[in-house]
């Protein structure tokens, strides 16, 4: 039984604030290490649970967060960042479930440090005409490739959230969100045992179903209209309104590569202090 675990921090125990995940900050340092517990108690209980295989892709900002020499040693870990499928590389390699480990709730949503993709100046994307977080969308691209998501762990709004794209999910609220930067903590042995017991649940669902490939349609909306415009200059990306883009694609896969060349130029067309 062969596992993914997609790893994000904004999601983790105790994250509430900016510098707890920009590299090089001292608190990022700190929650590298809370962070890392995280990952270790879903490695732990997933192969308590019967997995035989685990990949930790990290899925955050420079994707060399986690600290590999702690890592459970039964686990291996693709860290690093340009991976084509980026948050969820390794999902098109018979993987038989999927989890996502400290994701967060949407941009445009309530949610410590909510967002998608960027840290701010999108603020909504939809996939399908639904109200789309990374969760939803990193769903939609493991159901093109048959592969279920078995747990989800973040605060209690992405729980919420999970329990929308994904029903048959366990989920695991390490937080509960207050605002953007202030949570309701429970300490790492708390939430590492109640990671690990999900964990350990979730297996029993684990098993590929049969792939949905099928188009797809994401509109990503900004806070300034450069931001918009910039973005449409790609020949699949068009207009839909002065701060809004869409575009199709003939499967999820496609999608989400369309969707990471329009972060990248929506990122790229940012000036200083206005965006």
């Amino acid at each position: 039984m062969r596992i993914l675990v997609s790893a994000d921090m904004e999601g983790a125990t105790g994250v509430t604030y900016t510098a707890d995940v920009e590299v090089g900050t001292e608190q990022w340092q700190r929650f590298r290490r809370l962070f890392t517990g995280d990952v270790n108690a879903c490695v732990g209980g997933l192969f308590d649970g019967g997995a035989s295989e685990v990949l930790v892709n990290e899925a955050h900002s420079s994707q060399r967060n986690v600290f590999l020499e702690d890592l459970d040693d039964r686990a291996r870990m693709l860290t690093g960042r340009h991976k084509p499928l980026s948050m969820m590389q390794g999902i098109d390699s018979g993987m038989d479930g999927v989890v996502f480990l400290g994701y967060h709730a949407a941009a445009g949503a309530r949610g410590v440090l909510a967002h998608t993709y960027l840290p701010n100046s999108i603020t909504g994307v939809w996939l399908d005409g639904r109200h789309a977080s990374e969760g939803r969308l990193n769903a939609a691209l493991a159901a093109e490739h048959g592969v279920p998501v078995l747990l989800v762990t973040g605060d209690d709004l992405t729980c919420t959230d999970a329990a929308d794209y994904a029903p048959q999910a366990q989920t695991v609220a390490v937080k509960e969100a207050v605002s953007r930067y202030a949570a309701i903590c429970l300490p790492p042995a708390r939430t590492s045992a109640a990671i690990a017991a999900a964990a350990r649940r979730s297996v029993a669902v684990a098993g590929r179903r049969a792939a949905d490939p099928k188009p797809h349609r994401i509109e990503v909306e900004f806070d300034a209209t450069h931001l918009a415009d910039a973005t449409a200059v790609v020949p699949t990306v068009s207009l839909v309104d002065e701060r809004r883009v869409g575009f199709d694609a003939p499967s999820m896969t496609e999608a989400m590569k369309a969707f990471k060349i329009v972060t990248a130029i929506a990122s790229g067309a940012m000036e200083g202090s206005y965006g």
